[in-house]
């Protein structure tokens, strides 16, 4: 491990020419979730993914879950297609357990608690960053599970013009244009995208009595659409530091089945900016603030129903000193304000959260060592500390073995507080402790990794039937192994990853023993890509155990396994062609009881892209 301070340039991720394979991104790749300073891949001691946009164009992505199925310890439930309500469970944990960023900023629904990936626009992501395991000690509420940030694209370099218009199955249109830029110490992108889709029946659900699924019957097609955009530009000041500003706006329509609501308005905007200074060699200061607005607005049958809308403002303010060769010290302040605007009455709309942590990175010949720890002060829920301790030994030049240890916790969603007829203003945050050990190796062949943890979690936030209201009832043991492999095999690019999940309801009374509802307790990924000529074809197999809907288990959704095939040519120089049959065999499966999945369908993309031409 070489802790050093790396250039700001690098701390804001310009674009890097690197191919990261599915599970495997070069070891020089640089992250800057799990520490909240830049490091390389190799030299992180948290259990990572990097999804580049290389990636994302190969696999020929059309949605964020689409690019983020199978990865190592990612669980995710979709309510039937495009622009559906998808959560993700990241090692087993609750879906509001995961924290997510865009562009460093916080984003999700302050009264759901999840933020909207169905909406989020692939074509504007230049890359994405996963850690798993727990983040509370440099993130706060929310990191359980992991960390998730989404990095919009930048830009730099010539003048670049992109485009590209795609369809397929589902009467499914996409457009995407931009352009970027910038001089020696300057970047900027613009860009803009959308998409239509005539979507599929989204439901098959039972009405009262005894309903269940979306407790209606509409066998029609929901539709989505989204058009978005994003703009991004900074300035970099010679040795002394840089500015970066961006904003990212989507708006979504999406129809689905619903005995209340049947039809959503949605909108989510993130701008913010951070300014980067090195006043010495040793010191380096970040300011960074931005605004997050998740705004919902519900109909059913075309009539207004209810409006919930929400901003989060977050402020943060992080220093790092170099206090000795290979030794980094981190010491920051986070404010947070969340406030809610809503057609339902909350008792209370708004909360801020203030945030202090420090962390420490050290080296010691074969020995990286990694120790944080962060005091949180909220208005409703009071004090929290959480804190994290990880260790790493480098067996020998091609093998590491690494250690981790974590608390965390998860403050009550406003929804959970303060809904009408339903919050519990009472609820305590949920808490955390795991525990990691990982193996990871880079022989001549690929590369290989093995990580095996356990989490336990307290006062989990449930349902109780008998008060009609959420109180801390529940607890969980979850434990699991994750293992990537990736190598080349016969001119072949293959990467496979495994995850075995053993998600256990810990809660006293009947539901003692169970599995936690909606989390595949076995996933598999493997991804193969090759060039022939003038082309370049791939394949994704996938596939996942069943998992139960509900918390008494009786609700079984069987396992499945799809196949995906794609082709891509150049054709003609800055063209590219690329088309993708997905679920090739029209496997008919679930991942949320009664909601719909896509069966076999196709999408063909043309994409204009210098640089590209044929071979």
């Amino acid at each position: 491990m070489k802790l050093r301070l790396m250039p700001t340039a690098m701390l804001l991720l310009g674009p890097y020419p690197i191919y990261a394979a599915d599970n495997a991104a070069p070891l020089d790749t640089v992250i800057v979730t799990a520490t909240r300073t830049a490091q390389t891949v190799d030299e992180t001691l948290a259990s990572v993914t990097v999804i580049t946009r290389q990636d994302i164009e190969r696999q020929q992505a059309q949605s964020v879950q689409d690019v983020l199925r199978g990865t190592p310890g990612l669980s995710i439930a979709n309510n039937g297609g495009l622009g559906k309500q998808t959560s993700f469970f990241l090692r087993g944990t609750e879906s509001d357990h995961v924290l997510v960023l865009i562009d460093g900023i916080k984003v999700g629904s302050a009264t759901t608690g999840s933020a909207p990936f169905q909406d989020y626009p692939i074509d504007q992501i230049e890359r994405i960053e996963i850690v798993r395991g727990p983040r509370s000690s440099l993130y706060g509420s929310e990191a359980i599970g992991g960390v998730i940030q989404i990095f919009t694209r930048k830009g730099g370099g010539a003048l670049t013009p992109s485009f590209s218009v795609g369809g397929g199955s589902y009467n499914t249109f996409k457009t995407s244009a931009g352009v970027s830029g910038g001089g020696e110490n300057s970047w900027f992108n613009v860009g803009m995208s959308g998409m239509n889709s005539s979507g599929f029946n989204a439901c098959n659900g039972k009405p009262f009595p005894g309903g269940a699924g979306c407790f209606t019957v509409e066998p029609d097609k929901d539709g989505y659409r989204n058009k978005s955009g994003t703009l991004r530009g900074g300035y970099r000041f010679g040795k002394l530091g840089e500015v970066d500003l961006h904003w990212l706006g989507t708006e979504g329509r999406v129809h689905y089945d619903g005995s209340f609501q049947n039809e959503s308005k949605s909108t989510q905007q993130v701008y913010g900016g951070r300014l980067l200074l090195n006043p010495v060699d040793a010191l380096r200061l970040s300011l960074a603030a931005g605004r997050s607005q998740d705004d919902s607005d519900n109909f059913k049958n075309g009539i207004f129903s209810s409006r919930f809308n929400s901003e989060r403002d977050t402020v943060s303010l992080q220093g790092d000193i170099s206090i000795a060769a290979h030794h980094l010290l981190t010491a920051g302040f986070d404010y947070q304000n969340d406030h809610v605007d809503s057609t339902a009455i909350y008792n209370v709309t708004s909360r801020d959260n203030k945030g202090l942590f420090t962390q420490y990175q050290g080296a010691f010949g074969a020995h990286d060592v990694q120790a944080s720890v962060r005091h949180d002060k909220n208005q409703q829920f009071g004090e929290k500390t959480t804190g994290g301790l990880a260790w790493g030994y480098a067996i020998n030049n091609l093998v590491r073995l690494t250690a981790n240890y974590g608390t965390a916790f998860k403050a009550p969603t406003f929804n959970e507080l303060y809904f009408p007829g339903y919050g519990n203003p009472n609820l305590r945050p949920e808490q955390s402790r795991s525990i990691e050990l990982g193996l990871r190796g880079t022989p001549a062949w690929g590369s290989w990794s093995a990580h095996v943890f356990r989490t336990a979690v307290n006062d989990l936030i449930g349902f109780d039937p008998a008060t009609f209201s959420p109180v801390n009832i529940d607890s969980a043991r979850i434990r699991g192994v994750e293992g990537t492999v990736a190598t080349q095999l016969a001119g072949w690019h293959t990467n496979t990853s495994l995850t075995l999940l053993d998600p256990e309801n810990r809660a006293s009374g009947t539901y003692n023993g169970n599995v936690l509802p909606r989390r595949a307790e076995q996933t598999l990924r493997v991804n193969m890509d090759r060039g022939f000529g003038h082309y370049r074809v791939g394949a994704t197999l996938f596939a996942e155990g069943k998992r139960f809907d509900d918390l008494a288990n009786t609700r079984t959704m069987g396992g499945y396994t799809t196949l995906d095939l794609r082709v891509e040519r150049a054709f003609a120089k800055n063209w590219l062609v690329q088309a993708r049959i997905a679920n090739l065999f029209d496997k008919r499966y679930e991942t949320a009881s009664y909601y719909n999945q896509a069966g076999r369908n196709f999408f063909i993309t043309f994409r204009y892209q210098p640089g590209k031409s044929p071979t």
